[in-house]
Protein backbone atom coordinates (compact mmCIF):
# COMPACT_ATOMS: atom_id res chain seq x y z
CA UNK A 1 0.00 0.00 0.00
CA UNK A 2 1.52 3.13 -0.78
CA UNK A 3 2.34 5.87 1.62
CA UNK A 4 1.30 9.45 1.16
CA UNK A 5 3.47 11.84 1.70
CA UNK A 6 2.99 13.97 5.30
CA UNK A 7 0.90 16.96 5.27
CA UNK A 8 3.77 19.50 6.05
CA UNK A 9 5.50 18.49 3.15
CA UNK A 10 2.92 18.58 0.65
CA UNK A 11 1.71 22.15 2.12
CA UNK A 12 5.75 23.15 1.80
CA UNK A 13 5.90 22.54 -1.64
CA UNK A 14 2.35 23.89 -2.92
CA UNK A 15 3.56 26.92 -0.59
CA UNK A 16 6.56 27.36 -3.00
CA UNK A 17 5.73 25.70 -5.86
CA UNK A 18 2.43 26.17 -6.67
CA UNK A 19 -0.90 23.97 -7.36
CA UNK A 20 -0.28 21.83 -10.61
CA UNK A 21 -4.25 21.52 -11.36
CA UNK A 22 -4.95 25.63 -10.31
CA UNK A 23 -1.41 26.81 -11.74
CA UNK A 24 0.49 24.42 -14.41
CA UNK A 25 -2.49 22.02 -15.34
CA UNK A 26 -4.86 25.44 -16.12
CA UNK A 27 -2.09 27.07 -18.35
CA UNK A 28 -2.31 30.69 -19.53
CA UNK A 29 -6.28 30.70 -19.24
CA UNK A 30 -7.40 34.11 -17.78
CA UNK A 31 -10.44 35.87 -19.76
CA UNK A 32 -8.94 38.69 -21.55
CA UNK A 33 -10.74 41.96 -21.12
CA UNK A 34 -10.53 45.47 -22.78
CA UNK A 35 -11.41 47.43 -20.05
CA UNK A 36 -8.23 47.59 -18.42
CA UNK A 37 -7.33 51.25 -19.60
CA UNK A 38 -10.51 53.02 -18.46
CA UNK A 39 -9.77 52.79 -15.06
CA UNK A 40 -7.53 55.59 -12.64
CA UNK A 41 -5.13 52.90 -11.84
CA UNK A 42 -4.15 50.18 -14.33
CA UNK A 43 -1.54 47.29 -13.18
CA UNK A 44 0.81 45.07 -15.13
CA UNK A 45 1.22 42.10 -14.21
CA UNK A 46 4.61 39.47 -15.26
CA UNK A 47 5.21 35.72 -13.84
CA UNK A 48 8.27 33.68 -13.44
CA UNK A 49 10.04 31.29 -14.77
CA UNK A 50 8.52 28.17 -15.36
CA UNK A 51 4.33 28.98 -14.46
CA UNK A 52 1.99 30.57 -16.25
CA UNK A 53 -0.48 33.77 -16.40
CA UNK A 54 -2.82 31.64 -13.89
CA UNK A 55 -0.63 32.43 -11.11
CA UNK A 56 -2.23 35.79 -11.07
CA UNK A 57 -6.02 34.51 -11.15
CA UNK A 58 -6.60 35.58 -7.43
CA UNK A 59 -4.43 38.63 -7.65
CA UNK A 60 -6.32 39.58 -10.64
CA UNK A 61 -9.87 39.41 -9.14
CA UNK A 62 -8.96 41.37 -5.60
CA UNK A 63 -7.77 44.49 -7.87
CA UNK A 64 -10.37 44.28 -10.02
CA UNK A 65 -12.23 43.86 -7.31
CA UNK A 66 -11.02 47.07 -5.50
CA UNK A 67 -11.21 48.97 -8.79
CA UNK A 68 -8.16 48.70 -11.03
CA UNK A 69 -7.09 47.87 -14.57
CA UNK A 70 -5.50 44.61 -14.70
CA UNK A 71 -3.91 42.84 -17.84
CA UNK A 72 -0.96 40.76 -18.41
CA UNK A 73 1.16 38.90 -20.47
CA UNK A 74 1.42 35.21 -22.09
CA UNK A 75 5.04 34.95 -21.67
CA UNK A 76 5.13 31.42 -23.88
CA UNK A 77 8.26 29.33 -23.71
CA UNK A 78 8.33 25.29 -22.91
CA UNK A 79 5.39 23.89 -24.85
CA UNK A 80 4.02 27.24 -26.09
CA UNK A 81 2.87 27.47 -21.95
CA UNK A 82 5.22 27.48 -19.25
CA UNK A 83 7.82 30.65 -19.23
CA UNK A 84 11.54 29.62 -20.00
CA UNK A 85 12.67 32.71 -21.72
CA UNK A 86 15.58 34.74 -20.69
CA UNK A 87 14.31 37.83 -18.70
CA UNK A 88 16.49 39.99 -21.21
CA UNK A 89 14.96 39.02 -24.55
CA UNK A 90 11.26 39.02 -22.59
CA UNK A 91 11.75 42.60 -21.66
CA UNK A 92 12.14 43.63 -24.87
CA UNK A 93 9.73 41.73 -26.24
CA UNK A 94 7.32 43.06 -23.53
CA UNK A 95 8.16 47.05 -24.07
CA UNK A 96 7.40 46.03 -27.94
CA UNK A 97 3.88 44.68 -26.79
CA UNK A 98 3.31 47.32 -24.19
CA UNK A 99 3.69 49.85 -26.86
CA UNK A 100 1.33 48.48 -28.99
CA UNK A 101 -1.05 48.36 -26.13
CA UNK A 102 -0.95 52.00 -24.88
CA UNK A 103 -1.25 53.54 -29.17
CA UNK A 104 -5.02 50.62 -29.10
CA UNK A 105 -6.00 52.13 -25.66
CA UNK A 106 -4.95 55.30 -25.30
CA UNK A 107 -2.67 53.77 -21.91
CA UNK A 108 -0.69 56.56 -20.88
CA UNK A 109 1.20 55.21 -17.60
CA UNK A 110 1.03 52.04 -15.22
CA UNK A 111 2.02 50.52 -12.39
CA UNK A 112 3.65 47.38 -12.74
CA UNK A 113 3.30 43.89 -10.09
CA UNK A 114 6.14 41.19 -10.92
CA UNK A 115 6.67 38.09 -9.38
CA UNK A 116 10.13 35.94 -8.93
CA UNK A 117 11.97 36.24 -12.36
CA UNK A 118 9.03 38.53 -13.84
CA UNK A 119 10.82 41.13 -10.96
CA UNK A 120 13.87 41.26 -13.34
CA UNK A 121 11.99 41.39 -16.19
CA UNK A 122 10.53 44.35 -15.03
CA UNK A 123 13.10 46.02 -13.86
CA UNK A 124 15.33 45.06 -16.96
CA UNK A 125 12.55 46.78 -18.86
CA UNK A 126 12.34 50.06 -16.79
CA UNK A 127 16.48 50.18 -17.16
CA UNK A 128 16.71 49.30 -20.37
CA UNK A 129 13.62 49.44 -22.72
CA UNK A 130 11.97 52.52 -21.97
CA UNK A 131 10.08 51.39 -19.26
CA UNK A 132 10.60 54.32 -17.08
CA UNK A 133 8.44 56.13 -19.41
CA UNK A 134 5.36 54.37 -18.86
CA UNK A 135 5.78 53.25 -14.84
CA UNK A 136 4.29 54.71 -12.11
CA UNK A 137 5.54 51.91 -9.96
CA UNK A 138 7.40 49.02 -9.47
CA UNK A 139 6.54 45.91 -6.70
CA UNK A 140 8.67 42.91 -7.56
CA UNK A 141 7.43 39.37 -5.17
CA UNK A 142 9.51 36.68 -4.00
CA UNK A 143 12.17 38.18 -6.96
CA UNK A 144 15.76 37.47 -6.62
CA UNK A 145 17.36 40.65 -7.49
CA UNK A 146 20.93 38.93 -6.69
CA UNK A 147 20.03 35.46 -8.18
CA UNK A 148 18.85 32.71 -6.15
CA UNK A 149 21.13 29.27 -5.15
CA UNK A 150 18.11 27.45 -5.97
CA UNK A 151 19.00 28.05 -10.15
CA UNK A 152 21.26 25.33 -9.58
CA UNK A 153 18.29 22.75 -10.04
CA UNK A 154 16.78 24.88 -12.92
CA UNK A 155 19.73 24.74 -14.50
CA UNK A 156 19.72 20.72 -13.92
CA UNK A 157 16.23 20.60 -15.09
CA UNK A 158 16.81 22.61 -17.65
CA UNK A 159 19.79 20.11 -19.61
CA UNK A 160 22.34 22.51 -18.52
CA UNK A 161 20.57 25.06 -20.62
CA UNK A 162 19.03 23.02 -23.40
CA UNK A 163 15.93 23.67 -22.90
CA UNK A 164 16.19 26.94 -21.32
CA UNK A 165 19.10 29.44 -20.59
CA UNK A 166 17.64 31.14 -18.03
CA UNK A 167 18.54 29.67 -14.82
CA UNK A 168 22.03 30.45 -15.75
CA UNK A 169 20.91 34.31 -15.77
CA UNK A 170 19.39 34.17 -12.06
CA UNK A 171 22.58 32.50 -10.59
CA UNK A 172 24.29 34.57 -7.93
CA UNK A 173 26.89 36.77 -9.79
CA UNK A 174 25.58 36.17 -12.88
CA UNK A 175 26.71 39.13 -15.82
CA UNK A 176 22.69 39.77 -16.46
CA UNK A 177 22.82 40.47 -12.51
CA UNK A 178 25.72 42.36 -12.67
CA UNK A 179 24.54 44.62 -15.31
CA UNK A 180 21.14 44.94 -13.83
CA UNK A 181 22.74 45.74 -9.82
CA UNK A 182 25.06 48.50 -12.07
CA UNK A 183 22.82 50.17 -13.83
CA UNK A 184 20.49 52.61 -12.08
CA UNK A 185 16.78 52.69 -11.58
CA UNK A 186 14.89 55.47 -12.45
CA UNK A 187 14.91 57.57 -8.59
CA UNK A 188 11.43 59.13 -9.41
CA UNK A 189 9.51 55.50 -9.47
CA UNK A 190 9.37 53.73 -6.37
CA UNK A 191 10.37 50.33 -5.95
CA UNK A 192 9.21 47.86 -3.23
CA UNK A 193 10.89 44.51 -2.45
CA UNK A 194 8.59 42.22 -1.08
CA UNK A 195 9.70 39.24 0.08
CA UNK A 196 9.55 36.17 2.97
CA UNK A 197 11.41 34.25 4.93
CA UNK A 198 9.71 30.98 3.87
CA UNK A 199 10.51 31.62 0.35
CA UNK A 200 12.65 28.70 -0.58
CA UNK A 201 12.53 29.66 -3.52
CA UNK A 202 14.36 32.63 -3.52
CA UNK A 203 15.46 33.01 -0.10
CA UNK A 204 15.21 35.95 1.32
CA UNK A 205 18.74 37.49 1.35
CA UNK A 206 18.95 37.45 -2.36
CA UNK A 207 15.55 39.19 -2.68
CA UNK A 208 16.57 42.08 -0.27
CA UNK A 209 17.03 45.40 -2.53
CA UNK A 210 20.65 47.14 -1.52
CA UNK A 211 19.48 51.15 -2.64
CA UNK A 212 22.73 53.25 -3.14
CA UNK A 213 23.14 55.94 -0.28
CA UNK A 214 20.98 58.64 -0.77
CA UNK A 215 17.99 56.33 -2.76
CA UNK A 216 14.51 56.79 -1.25
CA UNK A 217 12.66 55.16 -3.88
CA UNK A 218 13.28 51.71 -2.86
CA UNK A 219 11.52 49.70 0.03
CA UNK A 220 12.03 46.27 1.47
CA UNK A 221 8.87 44.98 2.87
CA UNK A 222 9.23 41.47 5.02
CA UNK A 223 6.53 38.99 5.51
CA UNK A 224 6.83 35.72 7.16
CA UNK A 225 5.06 32.17 6.96
CA UNK A 226 4.45 32.73 3.07
CA UNK A 227 6.08 30.00 0.00
CA UNK A 228 7.03 31.44 -3.12
CA UNK A 229 4.23 30.84 -5.35
CA UNK A 230 2.20 31.72 -2.10
CA UNK A 231 3.09 35.42 -2.27
CA UNK A 232 0.68 35.36 -5.18
CA UNK A 233 -2.54 34.94 -3.54
CA UNK A 234 -1.74 35.40 -0.23
CA UNK A 235 -4.54 37.80 1.56
CA UNK A 236 -1.87 39.71 4.01
CA UNK A 237 0.64 40.35 0.95
CA UNK A 238 -1.99 41.36 -1.48
CA UNK A 239 -2.88 44.13 1.39
CA UNK A 240 0.40 45.48 1.81
CA UNK A 241 0.44 45.28 -2.02
CA UNK A 242 -2.68 47.72 -2.06
CA UNK A 243 -0.96 49.81 0.39
CA UNK A 244 1.78 50.43 -2.32
CA UNK A 245 0.01 51.18 -5.20
CA UNK A 246 -2.39 53.58 -3.16
CA UNK A 247 1.15 55.61 -1.82
CA UNK A 248 2.48 55.43 -5.81
CA UNK A 249 -1.10 56.47 -6.92
CA UNK A 250 -0.74 59.09 -4.30
CA UNK A 251 2.88 59.89 -5.28
CA UNK A 252 2.03 60.54 -8.66
CA UNK A 253 -0.87 62.83 -8.19
CA UNK A 254 1.50 64.98 -6.28
CA UNK A 255 3.78 65.21 -9.29
CA UNK A 256 1.09 66.26 -11.72
CA UNK A 257 -0.79 68.27 -9.56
Amino acid sequence: MARTPPTWFYNLLRANLGSVRKVYMRGNRIVRRGDFAQHNQTVLLLHGFFQTRAVWQVMEDRLRYDGYGVFSFDLGGLFYRFNTRRSSVLAERIAEKIERVCDRYDLDRFHVIGHSQGGLVARHYIQQFGGHRRAKSLITMGTPHHGTPTAVLGVYLMAGGLLSATPWELMPGSRFLERLSRDSFPPDIPLTSIYSKHDLVSPYPFSILRPRPGDTSMKNVQVKGVGHTELTHDAGVYRLVRAQLEQASELWRQRQG
